[in-house]
């Protein structure tokens, strides 16, 4: 029970969120993006994060993710941007680690992995013809490490019998397709209507298996 009211409170404050960004006002995203945040990170220490090292792990997955939301409110892709993507390819890091320490089937995994190859190659066709400068570079990795956390999920999910961990993760390599597309090939509010409610449904779900 003690779960409801925090998702609750992520689920109003990613509504305003959405709201600032229809309204393009910068001071409420400031306002309700870190809040948002700070409710998964809230949910996963209810849940009793600290209890267990895969939960200390996804913790710190999850607090890399609410330092990439603060660093990516900023509109323009420079260095915050740069920086919000490092911060968030750490993140993906931890949650493999995680899944890694909680026990992974690697026949799953590598059957995952191979799955995923085309749709990570298509994305990064996608994108290639419109990235610049240091993004030439640091996206193909930020592809290469989301992938990889979503083969070690499913690999992971399996054994623990846990849909959320799964279902987490490919919600999140989903929401990145949106912000990717915002920054890169079609700024538009629309971007963060479908990715927003996917990113924080994947932080809420990842959350919720500590």
């Amino acid at each position: 029970m003690t779960h409801w009211p925090i998702i609750l409170f992520c689920t109003l404050a990613v509504a305003a969120l959405i709201a600032a960004d229809r309204r393009e006002w910068p001071l409420g995203r400031w306002l309700t993006k870190p809040l948002a945040s700070a409710a998964f990170v809230a949910l996963a220490l209810a849940g009793g994060a600290l209890d267990s090292s895969y939960g200390v792990t996804v913790l710190v997955a999850l607090l890399l993710c609410m330092l990439g939301d603060i660093l990516l409110i900023p509109e323009t892709v420079g260095i915050s941007f740069l920086a919000g993507l490092v911060s968030f390819l750490l993140g993906h890091v931890a949650f493999g680690v995680a899944f890694v320490l909680l026990g992974v089937s690697w026949s799953t995994t590598a059957i995952a992995a191979a799955a995923l190859t085309i749709p990570a190659l298509l994305v990064l066709r996608w994108l290639g013809r419109h990235l610049e400068g240091p993004m030439r570079i640091a996206v193909p990795i930020y592809i290469l490490v989301i992938s990889g956390m979503v083969a070690l999920s499913v690999g992971a999910a399996l054994p623990a019998r846990s849909a959320l961990i799964g279902a987490g993760t490919i919600c999140f390599f989903l929401s990145d397709i949106a912000v990717a597309r915002n920054r890169f090939v079609h700024p538009h509010w629309h971007n963060r209507l479908w990715g927003l409610p996917l990113y924080y449904g994947a932080t809420v779900m990842l959350a919720l298996t500590v």
